[in-house]
């Protein structure tokens, strides 16, 4: 009883301090949140940038901070616009389970299920989601995002994978969240 005790208080705290993924370098360094931008140069004016969010960063949120990466790179390097040449957002889906600190110690009471020395009627809450259980199930997703952007200076081409880097970055400026300074 006691181990569950000092699991479940770790675990509250560690919940705690984590925080969605802000804008920041890939594996910046004293933040609390995982996860962040990458980028490669191909040629002069092509690159192939990469946002990657931890478990508690939406779809959107990677989405957003790959399009204002990008934009942000485009004026960094001196350019006016850039296209979305190849565009891909990719999810890795895990579940978790964690026992029940309330049902972990078999508590007694009816269960039904296979256990390591057989299968049957008995008394205990082991596992079984109808009796209460000893297992809480959690499914956590983290998105990772990738675009390859071409760069050009001069008006943006009448073209719907174009973008105005610093209207980008004027418009979406708002809504990035940057890490705490430690």
């Amino acid at each position: 009883m006691k181990r569950a005790l000092i699991a479940v208080a770790a675990a509250l705290l560690l919940a705690g301090c984590e925080t969605a993924t802000p804008y920041q370098p890939l594996g910046a360094h004293n933040h609390s949140a995982s996860g962040g931008y990458s980028e490669q140069q191909i040629e002069p004016n092509r690159w192939q940038v990469e946002f990657a969010g931890n478990t508690l960063a939406s779809r959107e949120r990677v989405n957003r901070y790959l399009l204002f990466r990008s934009a942000q790179l485009t004026v960094n390097n001196g350019f006016d616009w850039f296209q979305a040449v190849d565009r891909n957002t990719s999810a890795q889906t895990s579940l978790y389970t964690d026992p029940d600190p309330y049902f972990a110690g078999g508590w007694g009471g009816p269960y039904w299920g296979v256990r390591r020395r057989g299968f049957g009627w008995g008394y205990g809450y082991w596992n079984d989601p109808v009796w209460g259980g000893s297992l809480d199930v959690q499914q956590v997703t983290q998105y990772t995002a990738t675009v390859e952007i071409l760069m050009g200076r001069g008006p943006k081409p009448n073209n719907p994978h174009a973008y105005d880097a610093r209207a980008v970055m004027q418009h979406l400026q708002g809504t990035i969240q940057y890490p705490d300074a430690k």
